[in-house]
Order: C-alpha cells, then sequence, then structure tokens
C-alpha cells in the first residue's frame, strides 16, 4: 500500500471527498497523528509553561502546609501529654517537695505541700546519720505529753 493517498490534491476538502468516494468502507478509528514541528515546537511550550505553574502552585503548597505543620505541632503535644495524664490518671508536676528521714524504720519519703506522701524509698547511708533536726524531731516523737 501506498504511504499516502491523494496527496497531489491541494484542497483539504476535495481531498477527503476523493478519499470518501474511492474507500470500501468509512470507520471512526483511534490512532496516533504525528506533531508538525510548528505543533511540537507549540506543545513544548505549553508544557514549559504548566510545569513552571505547577512548581509555583506546589512551592505555595509547601509553604502552607508547613504553615499549618507549625500550627499543630503544639496542639498535637499538648494533645499527647493529656491522653498520657487521662491513661495514668495523673500528671507529671516539679514542684518543692519535703524529704523526711524515718531513722528506725530505715526509710526516707517525700511529701507535697499538700503533706501528701509522693515518694518512700529505703534511707540510704547518708541519711541514716543524725542531723540537728532529725535528733529534735525525734525527741519531740518520744514525749508523749505525760511524763515530760
Amino acid at each position: 500500500m501506498d504511504k499516502h493517498l491523494g496527496k497531489d490534491i491541494e484542497n483539504l476538502v476535495a481531498r477527503e471527498a476523493f478519499l470518501k468516494d474511492n474507500c470500501d468502507k468509512v470507520e471512526e478509528k483511534g490512532y496516533m497523528k504525528p506533531y508538525t514541528p510548528e505543533e511540537l515546537q507549540q506543545r513544548k511550550e505549553e508544557l514549559a509553561n504548566a510545569s513552571i505553574e505547577i512548581a509555583e502552585i506546589e512551592q505555595e503548597a509547601k509553604e502552607a502546609a508547613a504553615h499549618y505543620k507549625g500550627k499543630l505541632k503544639p496542639l498535637k503535644e499538648t494533645r499527647a501529654r493529656m491522653v498520657g495524664d487521662i491513661k495514668s490518671k495523673s500528671e507529671y508536676v516539679k514542684e518543692l517537695c519535703y524529704k523526711f528521714v524515718d531513722q528506725e524504720a530505715r526509710e526516707t519519703g517525700y511529701y507535697n505541700k499538700e503533706g501528701d506522701l509522693i515518694e518512700s524509698r529505703p534511707a540510704t547511708a547518708d541519711e541514716l546519720q543524725t542531723t540537728l533536726f532529725g535528733v529534735i524531731r525525734n525527741q519531740d516523737a518520744a514525749k508523749t505529753g505525760t511524763d515530760n
């Protein structure tokens, strides 16, 4: 088969009429139609413009995502801390606590400002050495109020 038919007919309407009159059947068919050099150049320019616009939009999206990520981060940290606190039914606090060493029981206890025992452990050797406050406290404990 010839690669080209009716190319010698300059008028496109006349060429199409020639092809229609001489064919066996007219069918609708999909195929890849090659671009002319001008069409190819135009498509390349459209691709470049679309790529530039995509890059600009993606940059804006990154900036917006970073903005919202910055706003969400402290909220997510707060939520995680609160979930942990609710799960453990307590919260972590850092405050002044009062240490008491019981020489007889050989224990050390820490109390918060409300007077609640928050930690108890065996006393270390250094803690078992008597101090002036420990002596006074032990003397007060020994006083019953009847004999002293």
